[in-house]
């Protein structure tokens, strides 16, 4: 078992701390129960563990969750405070890391089984602060402190679900001669595809979700993902400089003896960054999706707020999967047209499209002609739905501000009505992402003149 030697150290001299970046104030760390004994612990494996962490430096320096409850970077835990790995695991973002401190080297060795249990990485495996050297006692150091550090690497834990019936999705460390992590996304395996259409359809036969299984595996799933490397370096090569950061990017593949791809390494566009007004909001991501269609080529048919991802380069577009080239002959290819056909009849969006459209509330004949068809409507649809209603997506808490009843919000709204709802639906006055572009700009120009 290793260990972490704080016997240079002093409570009156500053720890090294990584270039460029700041000192740890652990003042700032909140500190919530358990005495003075806690207070110290915590106080000297933030100053000592994570005095040169550039991660901890650059992320959030406060363990304790936010009041409204949004995920967040970093947990702690000390003794027999709350370390539950299931019911930590939505407490944190994907990539969050849980800390745990305790007087007890056992204890501490059986929660990080636990976590490795629940498919957490432990990136700092049990280690002692040691309180003495060479005889000489270090009394700002509590006697036995002990810890480890687990990674949050997986979006759901082992035998769960999410409602999208997707690809296997982590985090994995980078070779050394990188830094971080990267998203490692792969064609599941058939028990595990067979596993979730058996939670689907419980009376199923179970020789038909076995065929079924073997069809996503080894047919279904390789397809998209070797769709999705393709129109990753589609937009590599098309997107403008500027662009590119807030899409992702191929590091590495592995394709199967047919040439499918079976496994996608791409890099992480990690959730965070500066605040956005939901004003910003629209706007970054309208004009993404306006280069995306006009400059690159490529329209997305998947965003939803969960393939949306803001990042310190602003806001992003995840998940190409689904995507299409401008003009691509779908119908030339008969598995790749019953494919898009059953994805325009069954996919959430179209779904809302529909709704929508017999409720009246879409009469725009643009947005209609995107009814189950591969188009650049279906983007427009949706993206107007988003900007209109950003914090539906929890992990945008903290991150996109939106003044319910406010301004800003009423003026966005009004544009999103009439994007869906135009007064000439024959002549809609948006008919692209650029329209959208210039008509959040009039919404800016409104409310600097007050």
């Amino acid at each position: 078992m290793s260990t972490v030697d704080v016997s240079i150290r002093h409570p009156d001299i500053p720890a090294p701390v990584a270039p460029g970046a700041r000192s740890v104030d652990t003042a700032r760390v909140p500190v919530t129960g358990g005495g003075a004994s806690r207070a110290r612990m915590v106080d000297v494996f933030t100053r000592v563990v994570l005095s040169d962490d550039r991660e901890f430096h650059r992320r959030c320096v406060q363990f304790n969750q936010p009041s409204d409850g949004r995920p967040v970077d970093y947990l702690l835990a000390v003794g027999d405070e709350l370390h539950d790995p299931a019911v930590l695991f939505p407490r944190l973002r994907w990539g969050g890391q849980f800390i745990y401190l305790s007087k007890d080297l056992r204890q501490v060795a059986d929660v990080a089984q636990q976590f490795e249990q629940m498919q957490y990485v432990v990136t700092h495996a049990p280690d002692t602060l040691f309180r003495s050297i060479l005889g000489y006692k270090l009394p700002f150091v509590p006697p036995h402190s002990h810890f480890f550090v687990a990674r949050k690497t997986t979006l759901t834990l082992p035998k769960q679900f999410s409602d999208r019936f997707t690809y296997h999705v982590e985090l994995t460390r980078l070779p050394s001669e990188y830094e971080g992590y990267a998203v490692l996304k792969q064609v599941p395996t058939i028990e595990r595809v067979r596993a979730r259409l058996s939670s689907r359809f419980p009376g199923a036969d179970p020789a038909i979700i076995e065929k079924r299984a073997r069809k996503f595996s080894e047919k279904i799933f390789p397809l998209f993902l070797t769709r999705e490397a393709a129109m990753l370096k589609i937009l590599e090569k098309h997107l403008p400089r500027e662009y590119r950061q807030r899409v992702p990017h191929v590091i590495d593949l592995e394709q199967d003896e047919r040439g499918y791809v079976r496994s996608l390494k791409m890099n992480w566009l990690r959730l965070g960054g500066p605040n956005l007004s939901q004003l910003e909001f629209a706007k970054q991501a309208t004009d993404l999706l306006r280069v995306l269609h006009e400059t690159a080529g490529v329209i997305h048919l998947d965003l939803r707020l969960d393939n949306v991802v803001l990042t310190p380069d602003g806001v992003c577009f995840v998940d190409f999967g689904s995507a299409v080239r401008v003009g691509e002959d779908i119908k030339g290819n008969p598995l790749l047209s019953t494919l898009f056909d059953e994805l325009m009849r069954t996919s959430q969006i179209q779904k809302m499209l529909e709704k929508m459209t017999i409720a009246g509330s879409v009469t725009s004949q643009i947005m209609m002609e995107g009814y189950q068809k591969v188009d650049k409507a279906v983007d427009l649809f949706f993206l107007a739905l988003q900007i209109n209603a950003p914090q539906t997506n929890p992990d945008f808490r903290g991150l996109v501000h939106v003044e319910a009843g406010g301004r800003e919000a009423k003026l966005i709204s009004e544009l999103t009505q009439n994007i869906l709802k135009p007064a000439d639906a024959s002549n809609p006055p948006y008919k692209s992402a650029g329209d959208i572009f210039r008509g959040l700009c009039e919404v800016e120009k409104k409310l600097q003149a007050g």
